[in-house]
């Protein structure tokens, strides 16, 4: 594999254009249940999945490509190319020193939870079929420095793993799964052995399962509306990363890890400076409790099966020897409007200063080549 700036990001985000679902999806069966955008009276758009509005403030989530990134677009005319046009992409990436770059959904959500809220298991599919085959045919055929992750519909653990198995045979190289899915439908909680064929299958396919801050409104308290919309984007952006705390707990603390021991979880969007003081608090009480059946601390199967992402995190970095520096992740986050770009090489000037070169690597480009196995070609 080719490196030429030294960063794989490890966690961007494509932006879906208004054709996405109505090009692939039958309007003869779908109707205006197929998500698309429609104008108001007023001339703004907003978007419709299900034949119900979208639970979005904007038209586009594309701030970091903008001139002020806390602007709320009101019209998919406004939105900047870089954010749904592959080549143009290509092109934000050689200016911001990217060589390669994992994609996560904006209008799917984050994890995928959107089309999780679904009720019908048919439309569901078929939204995220559409998806998956979207970002193999217009992105990574287009160029190998795009990484697509696949979602995975959760109607039911036979479906997920079947369009699992399916989007990956496609070329997917991760998978990107709600961390609360039972918010989202009537399944069982992320823990229950229900889901272990998820787990098995990821595992057996040898891609992670990953989960981004922020799919999750149940453990991210809303932003007081009173506050400044410029304020307002900070309390998510600052609360958004210390939500993934719970979720992996759960992990670390539930058996999956144990049961599924060859299963790789990414945290996206975590920031890590939280998770130093959380690895020895659960070893502590790990050490306190000793429940029965666990032969590891949290922090060994941390260290075997986890990682973080972050993209600014000075403190973080200070601590990587105690998160491991096997199992840190870097991004620019781009486009959203806490994204490095344009100058995520300051960023890491300063986040990286005084660490080793073999370490830089490790976190900046390494570890992402391995863990999607983009260093096999």
């Amino acid at each position: 594999m080719q490196i030429r700036y030294g960063l794989i990001s490890a966690d961007d985000h494509v932006h879906e254009h208004p054709d996405v679902w109505t090009s692939r999806l039958p309007a003869s069966r779908w109707g205006d249940r197929i998500p698309h955008l429609e104008t108001t009276a007023d001339g703004t758009e907003h978007w419709v999945v299900d034949a119900q509005r979208w639970p979005l403030s904007r038209v586009a989530a594309a701030g970091a490509a903008m001139e002020d990134r806390t602007r709320e677009l009101q019209r998919w005319s406004q939105a900047p190319a870089a954010a749904y046009d592959p080549r143009e992409r290509l092109n934000a990436m050689d200016q911001d020193g990217v060589d390669r770059t994992v994609l996560y959904p904006t209008l799917a959500g984050v994890g995928g939870q959107i089309f999780g809220r679904i009720p019908d298991a048919e439309l569901e599919l078929a939204c995220v079929q559409a998806y998956n085959d979207w970002l193999i045919e217009e992105w990574a055929s287009t160029s190998d420095r795009f990484v697509p992750l696949c979602l995975a519909p959760i109607a039911s653990i036979e479906t997920t793993t079947s369009e699992i198995e399916r989007a990956v045979g496609r070329g997917h190289r991760g998978v990107v799964f709600p961390a609360i899915p039972m918010e989202l439908r009537d399944v069982p909680h992320l823990c229950d052995a229900y889901w272990d064929p998820l787990w098995a299958t990821c595992a057996h396919l040898g891609v992670p399962i990953c989960l981004h801050a922020g799919a999750s409104t149940a453990i991210q308290p809303a932003a007081d509306e009173r506050l400044s919309p410029k304020v307002a984007e900070a309390y998510r952006a600052i609360t958004r990363p210390a939500s993934q705390l719970p979720v992996w707990a759960h992990f670390l603390m539930s058996g999956i890890l144990l049961r599924h021991p060859h299963l790789r979880v990414v945290f996206a969007e975590s920031s890590l400076g939280w998770a130093a003081f959380a690895l020895e608090h659960l070893d502590y009480q790990f050490n306190e409790i000793r429940p029965e059946g666990f032969d590891l601390l949290p922090s060994e199967m941390f260290h075997r099966q986890c990682y973080l992402t972050s993209w600014y995190d000075q403190a973080g970095i200070r601590t990587r020897h105690v998160l491991g520096v096997d199992n840190i992740l870097w991004s620019t986050n781009f486009p959203l409007t806490t994204s490095s770009w344009p100058d995520t090489k300051d960023f890491i000037a300063r986040s990286f200063q005084g660490v080793l070169q073999a370490e830089r690597d490790q976190i900046l480009w390494k570890n992402a080549a391995r863990l999607f196995g983009l260093d096999q070609g």
